[in-house]
């Protein structure tokens, strides 16, 4: 079998398993160092909340101490007058890393979000020492109050529409896809034969669970115009005026183009939503959000509708940590979908949660995530674990204590700014520059390269002559290099995805030099054809 009849073999493979088949051709070369840019996961990690973390749990043992000192055993801690002591605590640990960090999240939670001292710092120490079960379940109370401000900056640019938004923390950013699908599904908001809209090109998990048998949707892409700086034109937006469209999910700033909806497709929607479509349910993954300047999130602009899904994992180099959260305003249209679903699946929805509430049809939608989270009768043992939701807290105040200078947003995005400069310098072609990319991925349209470098005949054979992802399958086989296959995102046929996360600077010069010559091969080979 040549080789378009193997890679035919994998082209209906995911590219995320067709990555691990490219990983295994590019070490097949041993005399040469493989680079794979197909991973998102960061090779940074923020440092002050986790010397802060660390800190804090010697705090924390200290004050079990306090309570119960036996060999090996210490008390659960007692909260009175807790926050004197960490005061002092602090104070005697300024100069050590840490410190200061935990001295100025102290200043804020108490001045500036409100929060009783001895509360605040009761829940954290409980919480690092993870000697409770969560309570209440769907969020620590202080710690929710301190991830919204975190949102209310960073996914709000620090302009929150009215009202309050319930959260509810979970394992990263795919557990609370995993939770929202089959909550949707349990409460009748999404039923099999049902239309939703996505926008594509797209994390290729969300083109892959609605068409499984456990849900069976059809699915209408609104897709990004490359042309247009991969926005979305008004004439696919309209879409989704279509009524039978129930939902919209999409990922801003997008995955693989990494750009953010701009302000312009941001008000379509909005209006959509406050005039033909007030029943329309958005689900928006904004994980990449903190990596753009002035980033609004559709739960901004249209709360009402919007479930937002947020991880920390790309940000704060968090990926193992396995922390994410789910917002939902509380007046929003899906609780009051629910309330008029018919009287059988009403019927069906109160006994479904009967066990847990005394009045289960006044159950909320965050409430019923947390519940579905656990299989329902699991419910008294939801949540997710403390010590995480303590990172969180710190990994929020990170950013709240920085919100003026914004010194470590700059590094970040600095970091993937000179990455994703040099890639593009290496490829020899000029980088895009426009404030809604996130750079933190970046889509190269390969056949758009061969037609802007060699002309469309070449461009064409290009694409008829070989596989669509006959070009990321030779990068790995001869020049060592992993990327993505940008068509598993919905992305055009034989474009690449780079991640610029997870390499250094100068493995980005290879990559892009690696690119153009790997497309000068090919033109070599279409002259010698002809």
């Amino acid at each position: 079998m040549g080789r378009a009849g193997i890679e035919k073999g994998y082209e209906a493979l995911s590219p995320f398993e067709l990555k691990n088949k490219l990983i295994a051709m590019a070490k097949g070369n041993r005399g040469k160092m493989m680079l794979n840019a197909g991973r998102g996961n960061p090779n940074w990690v923020a440092t002050g909340p986790r010397e802060a973390f660390f800190l804090l749990g010697t705090f924390a043992i200290e004050e079990g101490r306090r309570v119960l000192s036996r060999t090996g055993l210490a008390g659960a801690p007692d909260s009175k007058g807790m926050g004197e002591r960490f005061q002092e605590f602090c104070r005697i640990h300024a100069e050590q890393r840490g410190g200061q960090f935990l001295a100025d999240a102290y200043r804020y939670a108490t001045d500036r979000l409100g929060l009783n001292g001895d509360a605040f710092i009761g829940e954290m120490v409980d919480g690092i020492l993870g000697d409770h079960y969560p309570t209440p379940d769907r969020v620590l109370e202080n710690t929710e109050k301190i991830i919204r401000a975190y949102l209310d900056l960073t996914m709000c640019n620090n302009t929150p529409p009215e009202g309050i938004m319930d959260l509810f923390v979970v394992e990263g950013g795919t557990a609370a896809m995993t939770y929202i699908f089959n909550t949707l599904k349990e409460n009748g908001l999404i039923t099999p034969g049902d239309k939703i809209a996505l926008g594509t090109p797209i994390f290729t998990p969300y083109l892959e669970i609605p068409v499984l048998n456990d849900y069976e949707l059809v699915v209408i892409d609104v897709k990004q115009d490359e042309e247009n700086n991969w926005q979305y034109p008004n004439s696919e937006l309209e879409k989704l005026i279509d009524p039978d469209i129930k939902a919209f999910f999409l990922v801003n700033p997008s995955n693989p183009a990494s750009v953010s909806i701009d302000s312009k497709s941001l008000d379509k929607i909005a209006e959509l939503v406050t005039s033909r479509r007030k029943d329309l349910i958005i689900l928006t993954d904004d994980v990449y959000g903190t990596f753009v300047n002035g980033f609004k999130s559709l739960i901004a602009i249209a709360p009402r509708n919007t479930i937002l899904v947020y991880s920390y994992s790309k940000y704060f180099g968090a990926t193992g940590w396995r922390v994410g959260v789910i917002g939902i305003y509380r007046d929003n249209v899906m609780d009051k979908m629910i309330a008029a679903l018919p009287e059988h699946k009403r019927k069906e929805l109160h006994q479904r949660y009967e066990s847990i509430i005394k009045d289960p049809d006044s159950l909320k939608l965050i409430d019923r995530l947390v519940a579905d989270s656990r299989a329902v009768a699991l419910n008294h043992t939801a949540g997710l674990s403390t010590p995480q939701q303590v990172m969180m807290a710190l990994f929020s105040f990170q950013e709240l204590l920085d919100s003026d200078s914004h010194l470590y947003r700059k590094e970040a995005q600095d970091l993937v700014r000179e990455r994703f400069e040099t890639l593009y310098a290496g490829l020899g072609a000029p980088a895009p520059q426009l404030p809604c990319y996130a750079r933190y991925y970046t889509t190269i349209d390969i056949p758009k390269l061969a037609r802007e470098r060699h002309g469309e005949k070449f461009a064409k054979w290009l694409q008829t002559s070989h596989e669509p992802i006959d070009f990321v399958w030779r990068l790995a086989q001869e020049k060592e290099i992993v990327l993505m296959d940008g068509g598993g995102f919905d992305a055009p046929e034989m474009s690449i995805r780079v991640s610029l996360a997870n390499l250094f600077k100068d493995d980005y010069d290879k990559i892009g030099k690696g690119i153009s010559e790997l497309l000068e091969d090919y033109r070599k080979e279409w002259k010698s054809d002809k």
